[in-house]
């Protein structure tokens, strides 16, 4: 028996493992802007077997929904219809393929300069403050289930360790949805329906200008982020993934991904991470893992009866969740701050920071002609704007 077929079966059990880290995010997203879920897990799939075959199988990632597009996803929508808002996710897609190339040309600096912390620690801060209206609204309409599902997850990101510790938005949404199911308040009509085995629900993309213009810059944050990302997964890995095989890879590969799941119908994906962290504790680093992985979350997509059992989880439940969640996503941007060094005494970086919140979490809108941009993306392209027109130099020291 070969070395391969006896470690197999202890390599499916990780796989599985690793999927279930990203599990409880990757169909949260899809649920929350109203797309089936097992469309979001295939196109996970899918996009992670992807992004191994770009970057040549040496980066242990998994691709997961992207919590970064719930509220353009869910405006966009709104505005332009489901099929066009997809453009915008394809055309996002393409954006990555863009500064892949880039950063090929000019390397990591050209990314750096354009894209420093003091713009993605706040546009990061907005798109979680972005959405604590809608994990209010959803939560309110059960606030015992929400409460339950918060307090779970609290409780195992604050106290528990381990494995468990990287899932508290699986264990909170288990633990809400048993006592949903012991208050009565589960609808089993969605799981009755579904058939146990059945194909996603795929929709293609209609091109759309307005919609992609909408979308497009929203892609700033979780490029930087797939950015630290590659460095902490070397980290982890002892391997410097970002020379080899080449940030200019890992951003195509993620971009492809994103792109391939807009033709399908689906979120776009991003690195995640949670398993990550998942890699450092178990000190699993065997990228064939995070494939088995992406296998096992194709698998899933096919039983309909996962998909009926995602639908079915109560608003309240999923309302408790975003409560945590979304705050969580703010600190990250605060974090980047932060952890970057950022000098928030300088009136320059004080001016940037402030107008990407007020301008994003006010709601700003700007119209010209049938092209409409606000929220996330136009606080993402005000920060931008703004780093690059005010000037940033040291005030000379005088002499005494």
């Amino acid at each position: 028996m070969s070395e391969f077929t006896k470690s197999l079966p202890r390599n499916t059990i990780l796989g599985v493992q690793f999927l279930f880290v990203a599990f409880g995010a990757t169909v949260l997203v899809p649920l929350l802007v109203g797309i089936n879920p097992s469309i979001a897990l295939f196109s996970a799939g899918v996009g992670t077997l992807l992004f191994h075959l770009i970057t040549r199988g040496m980066v242990p990632v998994f691709l997961g929904s992207s919590f970064a597009f719930i509220a353009p996803i869910t405006e966009a929508t709104r505005l332009f219809g489901f099929a066009g808002m997809l453009s915008g996710i394809v055309a996002v897609g393409a954006v990555y393929g863009l500064m892949s190339a880039l950063v090929k040309w000019r390397g990591l600096g050209l990314i750096e300069r354009i894209f420093p912390s003091v713009v993605v620690g706040p546009v990061i801060m907005v798109i979680g403050l972005s959405l604590a209206p809608t994990g209010v609204e959803m939560a309110s309409s059960d606030w015992l289930l929400a409460l339950i599902a918060l307090l779970t997850a609290i409780v195992v990101v604050v106290y528990f360790r381990g494995l468990i510790k990287l899932i508290p938005i699986f264990c909170g949404i288990v633990v809400g949805y048993v006592a949903a199911m012991l208050l009565g308040k589960v609808d089993f009509a969605p799981i009755q329906e579904a058939a146990w085995l059945a194909l996603p629900e795929f929709t293609r993309p209609e091109l759309n200008w307005s919609a992609i213009v909408y979308m497009l810059p929203v892609a700033i944050a979780p490029m930087i982020e797939h950015v630290g990302d590659m460095y902490a997964v070397g980290a982890v890995a002892e391997k410097n993934f970002v020379r080899e095989p080449g940030l200019h890879r890992t951003m195509l590969g993620d971009g492809l991904a994103t792109a391939l799941a807009g033709f399908m119908g689906s979120v776009p994906n991003t690195t995640y991470s949670e398993v990550t962290g998942a890699i450092s504790l178990t000190k699993v680093t065997n990228p064939f893992v995070l494939r088995i992985a992406a296998v096992t979350a194709i698998v899933f997509a096919l039983i309909g009866k996962i998909s009926g059992v995602l639908q079915s989880i109560p608003a309240g439940v999923l309302g408790g969740i975003m409560l945590l969640l979304f705050g969580m996503i703010a600190t990250v941007g605060i974090k980047t701050l932060v952890d970057s060094g950022a000098n928030l005494q300088k009136t320059r970086n004080q001016v940037i920071v402030s107008v990407i919140l007020t301008v994003g979490i006010g709601g700003a809108m700007v119209e010209f002609g049938n092209f409409s941009m606000a929220g996330i993306g136009l606080s993402a392209v005000v920060g931008v704007l703004l780093n690059l027109i005010l000037p940033d130099k040291a005030k000379p020291v005088r002499a005494k």
